[in-house]
C-alpha cells in the first residue's frame, strides 16, 4: 500500500478519529473528529467557529490524530490549515449526514481544517502472527526515524531472534537487520543483546 492508500482507508473506511490538541490548562485534549476528504494536498475536517477546538487549532496549527477500525491504525502528526470555506460543499455532498446536523445555511458556521504536512504510521495486527507497520507521509515534514537498528557491533549471536515476538530479524547477515515493516518496537532484542548493538531511535 502507498500513501494514498493510507490516506483513502482513514477516510473512507475508518472515518472517525481521536484528533488532540493542547487545552488552556496545557494538558492534551481529544475528540472525535470525522476526516471528510482526501487529496494530493492532504486530510481534510471541519469544526464550528464557536468551539474551543476551533480556537486552538487557529492557535496552534497542530493536531495529533488516531484512528482504528478491525486492528487495523492510522496515526498522524502535523500542521493544519484554515481553507475556510473551500471544499465545504465537497464534504457536505460525500458525508450527506452532515446535511442533518447542519441544515440550510447554518453550515456558514463551520470551517475546514486540512492536515497539510505530517507524518505518522499505518499498523495493522489482524494477523498477529504476521504485523504490518509502515511509515506515512504528508507534504515533506522533518523525516523522524522510529525503530530498533542494529550497529556495527553486532557479533551475530542470534539472540535477539531468539528474543522477538514476530521473528522479523534476518540472522543470515552480520550486523543482522531488523524488517522496521513487521517490527513492534517491543525492545526485548536490544534488552538481550551482549554487546548492545542494537539502538532504539526516534
Amino acid at each position: 500500500m502507498n500513501r494514498n492508500d493510507y490516506l483513502k482507508l482513514l477516510v473512507e473506511d475508518i472515518h472517525s478519529t481521536t484528533v488532540a490538541t493542547i487545552g488552556a490548562d496545557g494538558h492534551p485534549q481529544t475528540r472525535t473528529i470525522d476526516m471528510m476528504l482526501w487529496d494530493e494536498q492532504g486530510v481534510y475536517f471541519l469544526t464550528a467557529k464557536g468551539k474551543a477546538f476551533y480556537s486552538q487549532l487557529m492557535e496552534q496549527q497542530y493536531i495529533a490524530l488516531s484512528a482504528t477500525k478491525d486492528k487495523k491504525s492510522v496515526s498522524l502528526r502535523g500542521k493544519v490549515q484554515n481553507i475556510g470555506g473551500e471544499k465545504l460543499d465537497e464534504m457536505f455532498e460525500k458525508n450527506p449526514y452532515m446535511q442533518k446536523i447542519y441544515p440550510g445555511d447554518t453550515r456558514s458556521a463551520l470551517e475546514v481544517f486540512r492536515l497539510y504536512k505530517a507524518s505518522g504510521e499505518y499498523f495493522d495486527i489482524s494477523d498477529p502472527a504476521h504485523v504490518t507497520r509502515d511509515s506515512i507521509v504528508i507534504g515533506q515534514p522533518e523525516t523522524v526515524v522510529n525503530g530498533y537498528f542494529v550497529g556495527s557491533a553486532c557479533i551475530g549471536c542470534k539472540l535477539c531472534y531468539s528474543a522477538c515476538p514476530q521473528k522479523c530479524i534476518d540472522i543470515s547477515t552480520t550486523p543482522v537487520v531488523i524488517d522496521q515493516s513487521r517490527c513492534l518496537h517491543c525492545g526485548r532484542c536490544s534488552e538481550i543483546c551482549p554487546r548492545q548493538a542494537i539502538e532504539k531511535r526516534g
